[in-house]
């Protein structure tokens, strides 16, 4: 994942939205690949259920594999808050992905603090951009494992 302005999404919803549905788009016309600035890139389209209004959401995400666990990271692009989609997942740890052209259901585990530290190290080894991010912010960027189900 190559770094850009991301933090700017944190606060401006309809600009995240913009984003977020012309990776979608792009990620379904192409088998789930994407350029621009997440070329290269695994991706993951993460669907979750609201947790104030059940409604179906969906989130485009980075993932990465590690030990052939798939985890995702919510960095917020080290923002000071969760994004929504963390939220929902601790409400309702049922989803649905999409990896490439591939849909499934998973239980989402969020990874206690000690075994978060351990992987998200790993992670920011891989991805230095996640280092970058959880050096942004005070809170502790949370990490879920997905386990298909």
């Amino acid at each position: 994942m190559s770094d850009y302005d991301s933090r700017r999404y944190a606060d401006d919803a309809a600009a995240l939205n913009n984003l977020n549905a012309a990776i979608v788009e792009e990620f379904r016309s192409n088998g789930g690949k994407v350029g621009g600035p997440f070329e290269g890139s695994t991706l993951v389209l993460l669907h979750t259920t609201g947790a104030k209004t059940g409604k179906q959401r969906m989130s485009p995400l980075a993932y990465v594999t590690i030990d052939g666990r798939n985890y995702i990271v919510g960095s917020f692009a080290g923002a000071p808050k969760d994004p929504a989609w963390v939220h929902n997942l601790r409400a309702n740890p049922r989803a649905r992905i999409e990896i490439g052209t591939d849909e499934y259901d998973v239980q989402a585990r969020e990874l206690p603090h000690d075994e978060r530290d351990v992987v998200y190290a790993a992670l920011a080894e891989m991805v230095p951009t996640f280092a970058a991010y959880q050096a942004a912010t005070t809170r502790v960027i949370p990490l879920f494992e997905l386990v298909r189900v």
